[in-house]
């Protein structure tokens, strides 16, 4: 979207009482999300009385999912757009008497290269979206009923535009889809469809991308391959992100997972032989039918697996899925305990993680400034992802954003590391006795007043 709206000729603006289209980019997902999105919609609706605002437009997976719904209670709102309409934006922008309500079939959309794109965060590492849709039937999620079935995007059209943004400076390639480990099961017969694998050996030979890291990698697909490329300490880095949600058979089943227990731990201890390797993953507390007996399960798998990464998620009931049909309900206050239980014992285990690694040497992508201080850097290493792991601070010495320097590690705390620079920059050292470089807060490009 921000790409169409520049090649409309509009600018973006940081405050939206100054921009004359106001886009709000909806989450349908779960509760919070929806009711978070509604409250921001009527808070921008005051634009079109006291800012420059002539056209509200809603869009994203909300409007997708509750077209009419949204139509009938917010009159104040010009246009509605579904989750894959990015590219109708254009007709609002450019064109008079546009219906109002354009929300499209998401199977008729799929990404690709030549779609226009602005990078709206840091230039150093990107998102690369491989593919739309799932087609799992997960009991709790709605996403296929509102995003369609899996569609992968071939591999020249993904390396196209991974090759566009290593262009513009990325350097880190963060590989992303609802369902990333079964790419390419839609594209032609058994046996010549392509893999994820191939995939990421492509993305690996595209020149000045440096890190390849694979999200959202499903317990019961994993293979052996796959656990090969990870530990073959190429550019395709040594971190799983594994969303298993649960740990006993009885929830996994409900849950319509397709694994059970045995799997996910026979496969932990795989990847654990991958020297390195770092693993997040992410859980659901509070699902219909958990009892203090597979919370407990759930607890000790955490503390027994010694996981790098955790994320814990409140159970949401939601329409449309197996799962809101169900009535053996957790009360919401023995939810919201259960995960703060869960994150205290992973806050501990993340702690005495990082403690184990005070004294090793690491390469570190640099990020900027440090959120703690302007006077340091941060930057992370491998096994932490952008914007949901911690980062490493860097306490000395001088770095461009987007370089890749070694580090030692000299302290830690909960989830963050703490480490001093290695040598020289390899940019500045050739160049010495040049003037010394700077520290380099990291930029972030105008964004339009696409809230959330």
């Amino acid at each position: 979207m921000l790409g169409v709206s520049g090649e409309a000729g509009y600018q973006h603006v940081d405050d939206p009482s100054n921009a004359e289209v106001i886009v709000v980019n909806t989450c349908g997902f779960v509760e919070a999300a929806k009711q978070e999105s509604i409250e921001t919609i009527l808070a921008l609706s005051d634009m079109k009385q006291n800012g420059a605002c002539k056209k509200l437009v809603v869009t994203g997976c909300l409007s997708q999912r509750y077209p009419e719904e949204l139509n009938k209670g917010l009159p104040e709102v010009d246009h509605f757009l579904g989750s894959s309409d990015m590219l109708v934006l254009g007709k609002v922008l450019t064109q008079n008497k546009v219906p109002k309500m354009l929300v499209g079939n998401p199977a008729d959309h799929l990404a690709r290269a030549s779609d226009p794109r602005v990078l709206s965060l840091h230039r150093h590492y990107a998102y690369l979206k491989i593919a739309e849709g799932c087609s799992r039937k997960c009991s709790f999620c709605a996403i296929p009923s509102f995003r369609g079935t899996q569609r992968s995007r071939p591999i020249d059209d993904v390396v196209a535009e991974a090759k566009q943004l290593a262009a513009q400076g990325v350097v880190e390639l963060n590989v992303i889809s609802q369902d990333t480990i079964s790419y390419g099961k839609d594209l032609g017969d058994k046996g010549q469809r392509p893999t994820l694998v191939q995939l990421a050996h492509a993305l690996s030979d595209v020149e000045g991308i440096e890190w390849v890291r694979l999200f959202y990698l499903y317990p019961e697909a994993f293979s052996q391959e796959l656990i090969d490329l990870l530990g073959a300490g190429g550019k395709v880095v040594p971190y799983v992100d594994m969303p298993m949600q649960h740990a006993t058979d009885r929830m996994l089943k409900l849950m319509r997972r397709g694994y059970n227990e045995k799997k996910q731990r026979e496969l932990i201890e795989r990847l654990r032989a991958v020297p390195g390797l770092c693993i997040r993953s992410a859980f659901i507390v509070g699902h219909p039918g958990e009892t203090d007996q597979d919370f407990e399960q759930l607890c000790d798998f955490v503390r027994r697996s010694e996981l790098d990464h955790v994320g814990v998620f409140r159970y949401s009931h939601e329409d449309g899925t197996h799962s809101g049909t169900m009535e053996d309900l957790v009360a919401p206050e023995l939810i919201e305990e259960r995960a703060n239980e869960l994150m205290a014992i992973q806050q501990k285990i993340s702690k005495k993680r990082l403690k184990a690694r005070i004294g090793d040497e690491i390469t570190v992508l640099v990020e900027g400034e440090s959120d703690e201080s302007e006077l340091l850097l941060q930057g992370r290493h491998a096994g932490q992802a952008p914007e949901v792991d911690g980062v490493v601070i860097l306490t000395n010495g001088t770095a461009d954003t987007g370089e890749l320097r070694r580090a030692k590690i000299t302290h830690a705390t909960e989830y963050d590391l703490v480490a001093k620079l290695l040598g020289e920059s390899k940019a500045k050292s050739a160049k010495a006795p040049a003037k010394k470089a700077a520290k380099t807060s990291t930029v972030r490009s105008a964004r339009l007043p696409i809230i959330r």
